[in-house]
């Protein structure tokens, strides 16, 4: 099933210019956005200890998210990129490195969801834009969607677990 959601998007590409070039952008580019939101976000708290409790949430998410969490999964676990295991071109330059999960799903839904517990709108438009940028990493050929998928819940549940842990500002 997982190859077949796969053969569906990746089937899109190289086929209309523009669609590549949107499926590039949001594979490689579009992930400065979420990090220019987590920076605005950041100098919007008044507060000096809100600002130092988002810094801290945004960044203990993603260390435990990409840093810790991912890598263990990915030592005991190996599995190819699509363009290796289908002998496929992807739209972009990638090492050939572990797929499973997905390092920018697990870095991005962890930004975004710590932009959302302090700011609804911004933390809103960045799921949406790390869920863009997941189906991207599909869309150029470097990722399999249980791979995002999987990202995804390693980002999302490293927030929630640091949002959890950390005490509280007010």
């Amino acid at each position: 099933m997982d190859t077949s959601f796969f053969n569906f998007i990746y089937g899109a590409s190289e086929k209309w210019w523009l669609l590549d070039w949107l499926g590039i952008f949001f594979a490689e580019y579009a992930k400065y956005l979420i990090i220019l939101a987590a920076i605005f976000i950041f100098f919007k708290q008044a507060d000096w200890r809100r600002r130092i409790y988002f810094f801290a949430l945004a960044s203990l998410s993603v260390i435990l998210a990409r840093g810790i969490i991912t890598e263990i999964i990915r030592f005991f676990y190996y599995r190819p990129r699509p363009f290796v295991a289908l002998e496929i071109r992807s739209l972009i330059e990638h090492s050939v490195t572990a797929s499973f999960p997905s390092g920018h799903g697990a870095i991005y839904f962890a930004l975004a969801l710590a932009i959302l517990y302090f700011n609804k709108k911004w933390g809103w438009r960045c799921l949406i834009l790390a869920l863009l940028i997941g189906l991207a990493r599909i869309f150029v050929g470097v990722h399999w969607p249980l791979d995002i998928v999987a990202g995804s819940i390693v980002g999302l549940g490293s927030a929630f677990l640091i949002k959890k842990i950390l005490p509280k500002t007010d």
